[in-house]
């Protein structure tokens, strides 16, 4: 066999210093694997508190989109089939239903637009809430009428034109939504206007109103 030459020498030596080291400790070990899964329940424990309240919040200004869209629906529907239609709020189990009553029978019929306010959120009486003060800035001094809807069995009418028509117009309509489970939510107000137009409001738990849309 011929003697190598020192190019492959060279070459040789070179491949032992590329050849992978392999350790007998590969991978983690058992009090690394405890000391991660502790940090990881340490850092759920303070997110998991605030992601339930965002949602919770989340759910109450669904509650009055919602609300306020079936307003809005049964305002169109009037304009549209150029005749009065009801909005009904009424007891439904232990939360409300809000539909838009096109044949104004008092009856929720198919085909008609229903919303269901379940849950832990629900419709409040104006009792407890926050000073309406704000609310009632807010329409100056056309000497209307601030008037809660929610809490009980109630009904709006809108005629063609989409305008209010319960009591001659001369009320402003406002529903109020709360978590009965958390107070510290907050309330959301749909207020409606005798043009039929509609605005939410908000307010924290013993804080101000102020309206968002």
């Amino acid at each position: 066999m011929p003697p190598e030459t020192n190019e492959e020498i060279a070459l040789g030596q070179r491949a032992k210093f590329l050849r992978p080291r392999f350790t007998p400790h590969e991978g983690f070990s058992l009090v690394e694997m405890v000391v991660s899964v502790a940090v990881l329940l340490i850092l759920a424990a303070f997110a998991i508190p605030s992601l339930t309240r965002a949602f919770a919040s989340y759910q109450l200004n669904d509650a009055a989109a919602r609300l306020a869209g079936i307003l809005k629906f049964t305002r169109y529907e009037a304009i549209r089939l150029n005749k009065l239609v009801d909005c009904q709020i009424q007891p439904s189990g232990s939360g409300w239903l809000v539909y838009g009553d096109t044949n104004r029978n008092h009856v929720p019929d198919p085909g008609e637009k229903q919303d269901a306010i379940t849950g832990q959120i629900t419709l409040l009486p104006a009792s407890g809430l926050p000073d309406p003060g704000p609310i009632v800035a807010a329409l100056g001094s056309s000497g209307l009428v601030l008037t809660t809807l929610s809490g009980a069995n109630g009904v709006v009418t809108f005629d063609a034109r989409g305008a209010v028509t319960t009591a001659n117009g001369g009320n402003v309509y406002v529903l109020y939504l709360g978590n009965t489970a958390n107070a510290t939510l907050g309330y959301r107000a749909v207020v409606l206007l005798p043009s039929g137009m509609v605005h939410v409001w908000t307010a924290p738990a013993g804080g101000v109103w102020q309206q968002v849309s």
